[in-house]
C-alpha cells in the first residue's frame, strides 16, 4: 500500500510486531493470522527492525536442536533471549512464543540432549508418556491451571479446543496457566509477566486459536 505522500512503505494498520523470520516454522501461517486480528506482523531476521517492534514472537515447528541452531546461525539468538528476558520480567515488549518457540523460552529438551535453550523458563522438556501415540497431533481440549483465568484465555468459552502437533513438552509448573490431558497432564501454555507461548498452533485453531492471538495484540496495544 503507499501513502498519499507517495511513500510506498507499508502502512500501519496495528501495533508492529516482529515475527522472528530464522528459516523454520509456521511463518506465513502464523504472520497472517496476527494480521487478521489487527497487527501489523512483519517476518524479519533483522535485529533493528525488532528492537522498532512492539511486541516480538517467536514460531517453531519441527525439532528443537534444529530450531536453536537456526536461531543461532541467523543471528537472532541473542535478540530472541533479550526480548523474552525482558518480557518476563515485566520491563520489555510482550513477547509469544508458539510450538517449538514456547519449547525454546526453557533450558533445554531430552530431544536434544546438551543443546542449551534460551533459559528463560526453567526446566527441561521431555518427551510425550510412553502411554499414547506420538506425536500428538489432534484437537485438544485446553484446560485452565489455577483459579484466575489468563488473560491469554479470555474469551475462549467454557470448552475451548486448540490444535497440537508435539511430541515433546515443557513441565507443567508455576508459569503453566493451561494444560491438556494427553496420557498424562500436559503444558498446552505458559505465561510470566510480559512473555506468553502456547504450546497449540493458534493460528490452526479456528476462532479459539485467532481470540488467543486477538488478546496477545490487546496486550501489545496496551
Amino acid at each position: 500500500m503507499t501513502r498519499p505522500d507517495g511513500d510506498a512503505s507499508p502502512v500501519r494498520t496495528g501495533p508492529l510486531l516482529a515475527v522472528l523470520d530464522y528459516g523454520i516454522g509456521n511463518l506465513r501461517s502464523a504472520q497472517k493470522a496476527l494480521q487478521r486480528v489487527g497487527a501489523d506482523a512483519r517476518l524479519t531476521s533483522d535485529p533493528e527492525e525488532v528492537a522498532a517492534a512492539d511486541g516480538v514472537v517467536l514460531p517453531g515447528v519441527g525439532a528443537f536442536g534444529r530450531c536453536i541452531e537456526a536461531l543461532r546461525t541467523t543471528g537472532l539468538w541473542e535478540t530472541a533471549m533479550q526480548a523474552a528476558s525482558e518480557a518476563a520480567m515485566g520491563t520489555g515488549r510482550p513477547f509469544l512464543g508458539i510450538c517449538v518457540g514456547l519449547q525454546m523460552l526453557h533450558e533445554g529438551s531430552a530431544e536434544a540432549p546438551g543443546v542449551a535453550g534460551l533459559g528463560v523458563l526453567p526446566g527441561e522438556v521431555t518427551l510425550l508418556s510412553d502411554a499414547v501415540k506420538r506425536p500428538q497431533m489432534q484437537w485438544n481440549r485446553l484446560d485452565e491451571n489455577g483459579t484466575d483465568k489468563h488473560p491469554m484465555l479470555a474469551g475462549l468459552g467454557d470448552d475451548p479446543w486448540t490444535y497440537f502437533v508435539h511430541s515433546y513438552a515443557a513441565p507443567v509448573g508455576p508459569d503453566t496457566v493451561a494444560t491438556c490431558t494427553y496420557g498424562d497432564e500436559v503444558c498446552a501454555a505458559e505465561a510470566r509477566s510480559l512473555l506468553w507461548a502456547c504450546q497449540f498452533h493458534p493460528e490452526k485453531s479456528s476462532a479459539t486459536g485467532l481470540r488467543v492471538l486477538e488478546n496477545f495484540v490487546g496486550l501489545v496495544a496496551r
